[in-house]
């Protein structure tokens, strides 16, 4: 069974989002952080698994449901931090991170029996999942990060393997992008709380 690893930061205003701020504050950019944060970890407690793995930067918080271990993120570029979140892996691992409040078990839910590796592009260029049968640290190594190119880099990384694609999604960035993320998973914390941020503004 595969081990799912969500790497995220606390949801601490001025930390995380700030690409929201403007439209929003950054205490409504924080709590549209937490409520994406809770809804990605609802989804993964949901989700068959041989362990679930919450790679944190910071403290984790009320958010945090209950069967997660919780292991601080290594200091370094992004690239450093999701390789060493690999390398604390025995057997197939999937990463995914708080910004698709929008997944659901059913993607999650990945069969290694005949690949190698799973890949997620996100929509500005990224990557929103990357899935390894055995977890290499050096495929991820020296990846930019952060770029409109890094999807592209990444996946260029798995080239020698068996690779089953994702669909892709769209990552929480900017307003234009929680409005459409909203829209697609209605039912979560992530689509209530902007409508309950305009009620505290009135």
């Amino acid at each position: 069974m595969t081990t799912l690893l969500v790497i995220a930061k606390e949801p601490r205003p001025g930390r995380v989002k700030t690409r929201l701020t403007p439209p929003f504050t950054p205490e409504a950019a924080a709590a549209l952080a937490e409520a994406s944060l809770a809804d990605t970890l609802d989804v993964v407690a949901r989700t068959p698994a041989r362990r679930r793995v919450l790679v944190l930067d910071s403290a984790p918080g009320p958010w945090l449901p209950a069967g997660f271990e919780v292991v601080q993120q290594c200091a370094g570029g992004l690239d450093e931090r999701l390789a060493a979140a690999f390398a604390g892996c025995e057997g197939p691992a999937l990463l995914i991170g708080m910004d698709t409040p929008q997944v659901t078990p059913e993607l999650l839910s990945v069969d290694f029996a005949d690949c190698e590796a799973y890949f997620g592009p996100a929509e500005d260029g990224g990557f929103w999942a990357l899935g390894l049968a055995e977890p290499d640290p050096a495929l991820l190594r020296g990846v930019p990060m952060s770029t409109p190119r890094t999807g592209a880099a990444q996946r260029a990384r798995l080239s020698g393997l068996r690779v089953r694609e994702l669909p892709p999604l769209r990552d929480v960035d900017t307003a234009y992008d929680a409005e459409l993320v909203a829209r697609a998973a209605p039912d979560g914390r992530f689509a209530a709380e902007p409508a309950r941020l305009a009620g505290v503004s009135r």
